[in-house]
């Protein structure tokens, strides 16, 4: 069948997302890389750079849920925008703290938490965006471009990180990234609308094919410059902390947070302390779970919508989840009682990438169940990998030093035959019930 002409504005849209996925790990991931250079400036012990690393994963933590509340009530375009303005000020802020001032450690937890509370918005903010612009046949794979930038962005930190720091120090690398940070969210404020129905380039193939895809009808939600003051139909939060399928996708979630955390905390400690491998064997190797992270991410997105137009989002969105965390299971058992250190870093980056086969079905379905409230559901959602985290930050380590590190790999084994077993409760057909809510934004929709 020849293709409908018409514009393409939701790709064009997602792809930018998939850019400031990679820039908010951008962001995240530089301290890791100049934390030593940080430690010995500001005469930090290990113990006090570890308070500043769990800064931003607690201010992160705990606006997952405000987060996703504000886009719901605002829109993807202005609180992006503004998020990752904010994300580049504290950026910029983490490298501006003089050496030798009063309080440089409370300073520095301080910003550090700040652009936590920031970079929290943008992925509930990127489901609310979704819920709006993308039909849920189309999901899986803008989900998958979409966390397929942070692949790329932990990826890269390192190399660019390192680059940048031996030529101008680490100071110049949070300088640079916080430019590149405030470039991205100002060109996603110009290029980007709440709704498709507000974007003057949707043509109205594009626009038609958007709205007849969506789970929740554009009639009921404002969808158009003209009517500001209409109302927004909201899901309360009784309605949503009362949901079986909202609790299965958030305890499934923990359990991947907390396997993929691994990855982004202590993969490389661990290849060069456990494993043996030297510096530079260490900084290669250790990029492969993040490379399959990228890969995996639209491939899981692709292959979860095919499914889904086969045999519809039971299959396709949690039948398929079940399946390949328990393939990701499989991997991280595995991979951590290989014997050859270059061998159990592709198996364990193997399990990485099989995690992130199903990382858009999460979205995508708190996308489809939530509608308008996508942002605070997936905020909800999110949160829970956050705790998990969090957890494997402190539970990992201590795991392995009373049991060993393969203990550690198999506890977060089988934390993910657990979140894939949770799949099998949720029902992607079920809608979360609307209620009209007066919206907080009276303001004209193209602010």
């Amino acid at each position: 069948m020849p293709r409908q002409p018409g514009s393409q504005v939701r790709w064009l849209l997602v792809f930018w997302m998939f850019v400031i996925g990679a820039v908010a790990f951008l962001d995240r991931v530089n301290i890791s890389i100049a934390g030593s250079s940080i430690a010995s400036e500001y005469h930090l012990t290990n113990v006090q750079l570890g308070w500043v690393f769990s800064a931003f994963l607690l201010g992160y933590a705990i606006f997952q849920t405000p987060g996703g509340w504000l886009a719901d009530r605002l829109g993807p375009r202005r609180v992006i925008a503004l998020a990752v303005i904010w994300w580049g000020i504290f950026t910029a802020l983490t490298a501006s703290i003089p050496v030798g001032v009063a309080g440089a450690l409370l300073l520095l937890v301080a910003v550090r938490f700040l652009l936590g509370t920031g970079e929290a918005i943008m992925f509930p903010a990127s489901n609310q965006f979704i819920s709006k612009w993308i039909p849920t046949e189309e999901r899986g794979i803008a989900n998958g471009l979409i966390f397929a930038g942070v692949g790329i962005g932990a990826g890269m930190t390192p190399p660019l990180v390192t680059y940048i720091m031996l030529h101008q120090g680490w100071r110049a690398s949070f300088w640079i990234s916080a430019v590149i940070g405030i470039i991205v969210g100002a060109v996603w404020f110009i290029i980007a609308r709440n709704t498709p129905g507000e974007h003057h380039r949707v043509s109205s193939q594009e626009l038609e094919k958007i709205q007849r895809g969506l789970t929740i009808k554009p009639e009921a939600v404002r969808d158009g410059p003209g009517d500001a003051s209409a109302h927004a139909m909201l899901v309360p939060w009784k309605a949503i902390l009362k949901s079986k399928d909202v609790w299965g996708v958030t305890c499934s979630y923990f359990a991947y947070g907390y396997a993929s955390w691994i990855f982004f905390s202590w993969f490389f400690i661990y290849l060069a302390k456990v494993r043996g491998m030297n510096l530079k064997s260490s900084a290669d190797y250790a990029m492969l779970p993040f490379l399959a992270m990228a890969a995996g991410s639209p491939l899981g997105g692709i292959i979860s919508d095919a499914l889904t137009r086969w045999r519809g989002k039971r299959v396709g969105r949690c039948v398929f989840s079940f399946a390949v965390m328990g393939l990701a299971a499989v991997f991280l058992a595995l991979g951590s009682s290989v014997h050859s250190a270059a061998l159990a870093s592709i198996v364990l980056a193997g399990g990485a990438g099989a995690e992130y086969l199903c990382q858009s079905c999460y979205w995508s379905v708190t996308a489809d169940i939530a509608g308008p409230s996508a942002g605070s559901v997936s905020g909800f959602m999110n949160m829970g990998a956050q705790i998990g985290g969090a957890v494997t930050a402190t539970l990992t380590p201590a795991i392995a030093g009373a049991y060993g590190w393969t203990a550690s790999f198999i506890t977060a084994a089988a934390l993910c035959a657990v979140g894939g077993l949770a799949w099998l409760i949720v029902n992607p057909n079920a809608i979360l019930k609307p209620q009209p809510t007066l919206a907080s934004d009276e303001s004209p929709k193209n602010w």
